[in-house]
């Protein structure tokens, strides 16, 4: 937002440290558990952050949902409305990534089980601080918006401010209009992208032809996608490990062209002491391969 009091900047850096700090709290405990960590782990920050940052916005976005129905009411009813609103779209996202990362835990490769394990309570860790530091950041965030606190500074910002005499960049920088309008005493108004999908995508959507061609769309998509699970190999094609310049691509290549058909190669070792010299020794030897082949 242009103005330098509803601005959301901190809010926001705050969400991305919130799910920072489920990946430490996750780590150290794993760590601290004797839990192998493996380099497929370093991976697992990126999906927290992805998910902690979907929480974030769904809880900012209740908050300014409970706010304009409420009006600037008590910062712990709007707390409690915002929990009732997105307590339960976190939880049940929070739920299922927990499940399908536990489930991973039951697999006999060791890399994949510690990626499961440190991914899967790094979940629970971020769901624990999405619902309690993040929504303690919210209600300050709201008290420093009650005071006309700078987003940037936690200054108060006067009604006054663009008085005459103040340059064109302390305006913006301090009201968020270069031309001294005090954008602070303006009434909050609705987010621009509420109001695209409020006014023109939902009414796009519920157009019957639309909803038809919708209908359309995912039968060809769930065609495509039975069809697709058909096609399943289990295993992983070894040339998808190397890059397309490699060596490595062209032997595979030709592996699979002229020794396809064929088994791997088998030996068998006799340990003991034997006597080639006898020939009935050898005709037993001869009719051991004989059965083996």
């Amino acid at each position: 937002r242009l103005s330098c009091i509803r601005n959301n900047v901190w809010l926001a850096c705050c969400g991305v440290l919130s799910a920072g700090l489920a990946v430490l709290s996750s780590f150290g405990l794993m760590l601290f558990c004797g839990v192998p960590f493996v380099v497929t782990v370093a991976n697992a920050p990126f999906l927290i952050l992805g998910v902690g940052v979907d929480d974030m916005f769904i809880m900012i976005a209740s908050w300014e949902q409970s706010a304009r129905k409420k009006g600037k009411s008590d910062a712990g009813a709007l707390l409690a409305e915002t929990y009732a609103e997105a307590a339960l779209s976190v939880t049940i996202t929070t739920l299922t990534d927990v499940l399908a990362f536990f489930v991973g835990t039951w697999t006999p490769f060791q890399s994949v089980r510690s990626f499961c394990l440190y991914t899967g309570t790094a979940f629970i860790f971020c769901y624990v601080y999405t619902l309690t530091f993040f929504g303690a950041v919210i209600v300050l965030n709201h008290k420093r918006e009650q005071g006309n606190r700078h987003w940037l500074t936690c200054m108060p910002v006067g009604a006054g401010a663009g008085q005459a005499g103040k340059s064109c960049l302390y305006n913006a920088c301090c009201l968020g209009s270069c031309s001294g309008q005090d954008l602070t005493q303006q009434p909050e108004g609705e987010h621009p992208m509420s109001v695209f999908f409020k006014k023109y995508y939902g009414p796009f959507f519920t157009n019957k032809w639309v909803k038809l061609l919708v209908v359309v769309l995912y039968g060809a998509y769930l065609g495509g996608s039975v069809y697709g699970c058909t096609q399943i190999r289990e295993g992983i094609d070894l040339r998808n490990l190397a890059s397309d310049d490699s060596y490595v691509i062209p032997y595979y290549d030709d592996d699979d062209k002229y020794f396809s058909t064929y088994g791997p190669r088998v030996m068998v070792v006799i340990t003991e002491r034997v006597d080639y010299w006898n020939e009935t020794v050898r005709l037993g030897l001869e009719n051991c391969t004989q059965n083996l082949e």
